[in-house]
């Protein structure tokens, strides 16, 4: 009977624990939808405006520091995104060691620090002994574009201050609920031709001129830029949880049910271990 109450006991554990699973899952399918849509409404604006700067930057090279490639980069500058609270899959593991083979293959001499967002990100990374200058844990509690500007700021300084020469983002964007695209992109200096695509030939007339339309313009750029990251990689985040914590739901079931059939099989054998014994004491009584 012992064995049968720990059954139950597994058995009452596994059924609250899905119980969170399934909160969970429906606390992140509800942030999910507000993510996404701020997503999918961002997208075609920071699109717009990325289309913009390259047709201005590619004529107007020489307007600003934040243009201007760096001819030997050695010190360069990371901002990853990772999240603030786990139970989300390989959301943060599998873009954290994207990240570190970017850096073995890519930035293999370079000097390179980190500016980290959110806490998983700056728990990963100090734990492996890189240099972080900034932490933004917590950052996900409640995302702003105003925080965001703020570390665009950080980082346009310290670009413009000649500490670092290149800047880069690191993040997941967001594809499905069920998978997300690690990214990593260049951030500062503004590339001035992306593509031969990207530059419309129609010739327009600016008022004020082209000069002071991109000065500016980069600040917004660069600040929509970074904020569409995080609203991607936000959006990533919750579609990850919810993915995970439906699985996790669904393997509690699969728990329950190899835990019910065994709990069946042992009440099944107490029941005709008690039914043996009986009949042998009725037999030893009648024999008797």
């Amino acid at each position: 009977m012992a064995n049968l109450r720990e059954i139950r006991n597994r058995i009452s554990t596994v059924k609250s624990t899905q119980q969170i699973t399934k909160a969970m899952k429906m606390v992140a399918a509800a942030r999910l939808k507000k993510a996404q849509e701020r997503v999918v409404s961002l997208r075609p604006y920071a699109g717009k405006v990325r289309e913009v700067m390259v047709r201005l930057s590619s004529t107007q090279a020489s307007v600003s520091k934040l243009l201007a490639p760096a001819e030997d980069p050695k010190n360069v500058l990371w901002i990853v995104i990772g999240s603030d609270r786990g139970l989300c899959g390989g959301f943060n593991s599998n873009l954290f060691r994207f990240a570190e083979e970017e850096r073995r293959v890519r930035f293999p001499e370079r000097n390179l620090h980190l500016i980290t967002v959110g806490r998983k990100a700056h728990d990963y990374f100090r734990r492996r002994n890189y240099t972080i200058i900034q932490n933004h844990n917590g950052f996900f509690d409640k995302v702003s574009y105003d925080a965001t500007a703020r570390i665009t700021r950080e980082a346009t300084d310290l670009f413009l201050a000649g500490t670092y020469d290149e800047v880069y983002i690191i993040y997941n964007e967001f594809k499905s609920v069920i998978a997300q695209n690690r990214m990593v992109e260049s951030f500062l200096p503004v590339r001035a031709v992306e593509s031969t695509e990207a530059i419309d030939k129609t010739d327009y007339i600016y008022e004020p001129s082209a000069e002071e339309i991109l000065k500016s313009l980069l600040p917004l750029h660069l600040n929509t830029q970074l904020w569409r990251a995080v609203l991607e990689s936000n959006a990533s985040e919750q579609g990850a949880r919810m993915a995970a914590m439906d699985n996790a739901t669904e393997n509690a079931s699969a728990i329950i049910r190899e835990l019910q059939l065994k709990y069946n099989q042992a009440r099944q054998a107490a029941i005709t271990t008690e039914l043996s014994e009986i009949v042998s004491g009725a037999e030893a009584l009648k024999n008797g």
